[in-house]
């Protein structure tokens, strides 16, 4: 095989993007070509395709916001790091200018039902991976918090809860935009699992 005459690096971050922008129907491979200074047929030999990049695009996204995730979930107290997780959470889909929202709830939206266009099963199971293991470091820490006594919890259940909020929040972010109010839903849905502080 030959090797790549483009730096693929420059490339996932390029297409990523704008699949993050514009979701995988919005985009074509001549608007990443264009964008990397590259001819369409280059990324078609090297990827096959759009979704095949949007894969390796989005394995790379996913295995970068797991190493922020890891960080912030791994320090402080469990009330502390569960405040760091939806702080990490919030401000991954309000990046951007403007904010570029969730790209796996986005990527969620774009799946295609039996053969219609959009995205297909490699990508609904890169999805549930990265919910998935989401979802196990969440559970990590408030396991570990429960050996310190900070909470009395099944941390399975708590974690499902505290992720299919944050799904939640990615979509109000969209409908509305309002982060003053996805952080508020991020506190009192911490003092839920955890219990109000003492004030």
């Amino acid at each position: 095989m030959r090797p790549r005459e483009f730096d693929e690096d420059e490339v996932l971050r390029i297409a990523f993007d704008r699949f993050w922008r514009k979701g995988v129907r919005g985009t074509s491979l001549a608007e990443i070509a264009r964008d990397a200074g590259l001819q369409r047929g280059s990324l078609y030999n090297a990827y096959g395709g759009k979704e095949a990049l949007f894969l390796l695009a989005y394995e790379r996204y996913a295995n970068t916001y797991l190493d922020t995730l890891r960080d912030v979930l791994g320090t402080g107290t469990l009330r502390e790091r569960l405040a760091a997780f939806f702080d990490a959470t919030i401000t991954n889909f309000r990046s951007g200018s403007p904010p570029r929202g969730c790209p796996t709830t986005r990527g969620l939206m774009e799946l295609a039902p039996g053969n219609g266009e959009g995205l297909g099963e490699h990508a609904r199971r890169a999805f549930a991976d990265l919910l998935a293991r989401i979802t196990a470091l969440v559970e990590e820490a408030l396991a570990e918090g429960q050996r310190r006594g900070e909470f009395a919890g099944t941390p399975r259940t708590a974690a499902l809860h505290i992720v299919t909020v944050t799904r939640g929040l990615a979509v109000l972010e969209r409908a509305f935009g309002d982060e003053t109010e996805l952080r508020g839903i991020a506190a009192h849905t911490i003092d839920l699992v955890l219990g109000e502080r003492d004030r």
